[in-house]
């Protein structure tokens, strides 16, 4: 295996994208794989004017950005951005939505499931936020077929162990539903993110199935843990490994070999659109951290449409 920390930087982070051409390098690198595609559990659709005011907070290096410089790849209107990830042979995605206050949650669900109808290659994508009435619009979303959640314990500022939430929790954790949620310290620090708060869940739903979005950055090794100690856990792959990451947030070396005996549990995420490089870099990223095809084809496709059952 070799130290990816040292792997000379991928061409593809300082070149533009070029719509055909890219996608043209996205399918290859899969069909070199002889997958049928990809499946991505981390892409972000939202209402318009509300992901106007998530680039406008990059855009502004808002604090939760860590103060980085972060242009937005793929600044295009949804229909189109829905059509790129197609292009690139991206056959199932979501719609990672996320309430920042009360009384937020219902109406981004009411929102998610009219755009799972519209776009069926999207995985219906649902969200929750500590508050009186949680328990019953997640039960809704569940009945109204959502197959996802996310849960943004940075942005949303709240401990994901507050006693509100643990109806919901035990809910999609009877359900079987998996829920990507970002509960690292990356890119800067809340109250309630790192390992602490999210593993005081997982003792009291050992089932849930919790995909720790970006590996845990930057507390890699800790979400480690929790993974290796909850068979139902997972992480994905979102922005981990990329230049842009390892700059902030090195990946450890001496992890990679617990990386590689996750492999049937990692699964691709990338944050599209919101991402300061081309698609195809993150995809490179993975290539590079050298652990065989094997391990590739699972965290690309694999592993997510068995979840999936796609």
């Amino acid at each position: 295996m070799c130290d990816h920390s040292d792997a000379p930087a991928d061409p593809a982070v300082s070149a533009a994208p070029t719509g055909s051409a890219e996608a043209g390098e996205v399918r290859r690198f899969w069909g070199r794989l002889g997958l049928p595609g990809l499946v991505d559990v981390h892409t972000h659709f939202m209402p318009e004017r509300v992901l106007r005011k998530v680039w406008g907070y990059f855009d502004a290096l808002g604090t939760l950005t860590g103060g980085l410089e972060w242009p937005i790849t793929y600044r295009q209107e949804e229909a189109e951005r829905a059509a790129i990830l197609r292009g690139f042979g991206v056959r199932a995605f979501t719609a990672m939505l996320y309430p920042h206050k009360p009384g937020m949650a219902r109406w981004l669900n009411g929102w998610a499931a009219g755009f799972a109808g519209r776009t069926p290659d999207c995985l219906h994508t649902a969200t929750l936020y500590p508050e009186p009435g949680v328990d019953a619009y997640v039960r809704e979303a569940v009945e109204a077929g959502a197959r996802v959640f996310k849960a943004h314990v940075q942005v949303g500022a709240y401990d994901p162990a507050d006693e509100l939430l643990q109806p919901a929790w035990g809910l999609l954790a009877e359900a079987g539903i998996p829920v990507v949620i970002h509960c690292g310290s990356g890119p800067a620090p809340g109250k309630h993110t790192g390992p602490g708060p999210i593993a005081r869940v997982l003792a009291r739903h050992p089932r849930l199935r919790l995909v720790f979005a970006h590996m845990g950055m930057p507390e890699y090794e800790e979400f480690l843990d929790l993974a290796e100690r909850y068979t139902e856990v997972r992480l994905d792959t979102t922005m981990a490994f990329t230049d842009f990451s390892e700059k902030l947030a090195p990946f450890p070396p001496s992890a990679l070999p617990r990386l590689a005996g996750l492999g049937d549990r990692i699964l691709l995420g990338s944050d599209f659109p919101n991402i300061p490089y081309p698609y195809l870099h993150q995809l490179h990223a993975l290539e590079r951290l050298d652990l065989g095809e094997a391990w590739l084809r699972a965290v690309c496709h694999d592993n997510a449409a068995e979840l999936f059952g796609l």
